[in-house]
């Protein structure tokens, strides 16, 4: 799976070694993770979680934002999330963030979780949104999910609020 518009968040640092070596950031798709720490002279953590966001955004629909949240949970590689189950990571997500998360977000969840498994997957999340509100209507969620909703805690941007609008 290979996708076009691969964000990555660059230090300046990194930007400018890319362009001393005249290469792109979709030049990295094909790079390992030590071939990056190289190329950028990052160190291997920084390279691991780098080809993190790239593989991550591999996955139809999936951009930067959740491969943040796949990372803030420990997770470097699809590989990793094959054996898993989408609900089972939202509700550690929650639990670790503090706040219950909208629901679309385990869409994605389950979305990679399917990915990691399908190397030709070409669904979006929304196609596991049927499947999430039924499993949730029959298994709801777990007791100590917690109580506090992520609108709460996250400053919500909205197209008006950008513009400067209120």
């Amino acid at each position: 799976m290979k996708k076009k518009n691969i964000k990555l968040q660059l230090t300046d640092e990194e930007k400018k070694k890319l362009r001393t070596r005249k290469c792109r950031i979709s030049d990295l798709w094909e790079m390992s993770a030590p071939e990056i720490e190289t190329l950028l002279q990052v160190s291997s953590d920084r390279a691991r979680e780098l080809r993190a966001f790239i593989e991550f955004q591999t996955v139809p629909s999936i951009g930067i934002r959740f491969a943040e949240d796949l990372i803030f949970l420990g997770y470097y590689s699809l590989d990793e999330l094959k054996s898993k189950d989408g609900a089972r990571l939202v509700e550690d997500y929650e639990r670790k963030k503090g706040y219950w998360i909208d629901p679309c977000v385990e869409d994605q969840f389950r979305l990679v979780v399917y990915a990691a498994g399908h190397s030709d997957c070409q669904k979006q999340w929304w196609d596991f949104t049927e499947a999430r509100k039924q499993y949730r209507a029959e298994q709801g969620y777990p007791a100590d999910r917690p109580l506090t909703p992520w609108y709460e805690v996250i400053e919500i941007k909205s197209k008006k609020n950008i513009a400067g609008r209120t």
